[in-house]
């Protein structure tokens, strides 16, 4: 019902109010900046060059020739405007849902989950550890990402604690019905793997609830405008109740709005009716057997296999622990963008780089080679899907 959170809303007058608005460092202030914690949130994130990259990662379908098909930075202003319907509705904290809604996706890799699972093998190869977009989205806001302060000197986002709770937290892959947040501000370094603990606040619950209602809408839109499911489009409708005609993503997403609305209270969690989730569960395995695991879908994955690994392994072999630097200005005439872009991004978090005008986190040092096959693995992580293709054509190019 309207308002029927707004006791647990993380405001002042919450006693996790503290927790969720501490920040490792204190940022620096003016005394004309009207803007509350989470704004101020909202804004060095919209001002990261990791957000403006999301405009040309793949969300589902990659590389598409319609301009009106959906790109992640596109997805996470979807899952921001449900996520404000509902806690907007809900009386919850809307500048925190907004904060953790547009970066939520920051840690995803060039072309979609496909990506991200090329990057989970190298990990666990040469790394003995994992690769999942929520981590590697905690790890870029706290370490990776940079914004220059009011002297000119680049300092991490350095964002609040519930902002970076939303963002591990948010995993969509969800099937329980009752989303509810843990209690304890645990230290978030300590995630094993995704959806291993639930959300700090509700805010984050509903960001993580809104992405699961954002994608599986809009996702069948998509595939019904490239036609991929023009041979299961009496299944489609047969699921949806529709008799034919346009399949209209807002009808499916007002339906489970309203019903999670009217299902949910502080007392039991955020839930729909059994009507609902069995709708939800439905739609989430026809998108699987019809859209995720298509053919048209898979005949690229081979060609990202190549372009992440060749791009890897030219970095990797240039190692040769204080002679790496040295390697690497070798390859410089014929890869001139990959390794003057890498070598110039690695200075940036390196003890031995020059750090003039640098007051962020030290991360690498070359000394250790899985500091150096780390820091490739982020580097590659971070790139649209086009640089990727890009650089992957200089280094097999003349």
């Amino acid at each position: 019902m309207r308002n029927s959170f707004s006791k647990v809303a993380i405001n002042e007058n919450n006693e996790k109010w503290n927790n969720a608005i501490s920040r490792e460092y204190p940022l620096y202030s003016r005394n004309n900046d009207i803007r509350s914690e989470f704004e101020r949130d909202f804004t060095r994130i919209i001002h990261s060059n990791a957000y403006r990259r999301l405009k040309h990662k793949t969300q589902v379908f990659y590389s598409p020739q319609n301009d009106h098909i959906c790109t992640r930075i596109e997805h996470v202003n979807h899952v921001e405007s449900i996520s404000y319907t509902l806690a907007n509705y809900l009386g919850l904290n809307t500048e925190l849902t907004k904060a953790i809604a547009v970066a939520h996706d920051l840690g995803h890799s060039p072309f979609g989950h496909k990506g991200e699972k090329i990057l989970d093998e190298i990990c666990r190869r040469d790394l003995n550890s994992s690769f999942w977009h929520e981590k590697n989205g905690l790890y870029f806001v706290d370490c990776i990402e940079l914004l220059e302060d009011s002297e000119g000197h680049k300092q991490n986002l350095d964002l609040t604690y519930a902002v970076r709770d939303g963002i591990i937290s948010h995993c969509g892959e969800i099937d329980e019905n009752i989303v509810r947040p843990r209690e304890e501000a645990i230290e978030l370094n300590t995630y094993r793997h995704p959806n291993q603990f639930a959300p700090y606040t509700w805010e984050a619950c509903i960001v993580k609830i809104s992405d699961k209602i954002s994608y599986i809408g809009r996702d069948i839109e998509d595939a019904v405008s490239l036609g991929i499911l023009d041979e299961h489009l009496d299944k489609l409708y047969d699921l949806l109740g529709y008799k034919s005609g346009t399949i209209n993503n807002t009808v499916i997403i007002n339906k489970l709005i309203y019903d999670l609305c009217q299902n949910s209270s502080p007392e039991i969690g955020l839930c729909f009716s059994n009507e609902a989730l069995e709708l939800l569960n439905k739609i989430k395995e026809f998108n699987y057997k019809y859209i995720y695991t298509a053919s048209v879908l898979k005949a690229s994955d081979a060609y990202f296999e190549m372009v992440i690994n060749t791009i890897y392994s030219v970095l990797k072999n240039a190692y040769d622990y204080q002679n790496t630097f040295d390697n690497l200005a070798k390859l410089k005439r014929f890869y001139p963008n990959l390794i003057n872009g890498f070598t110039d991004w690695f200075n940036n978090f390196s003890k031995d780089g020059n750090r003039e005008n640098l007051k962020n986190k030290v991360l690498f040092d070359i000394s250790k080679p899985e500091d150096f096959f780390l820091a490739i693995v982020t580097y590659i992580s971070g790139m649209t899907d086009k640089f990727a293709i890009d650089i992957y054509n200089e280094i097999i190019g003349f």
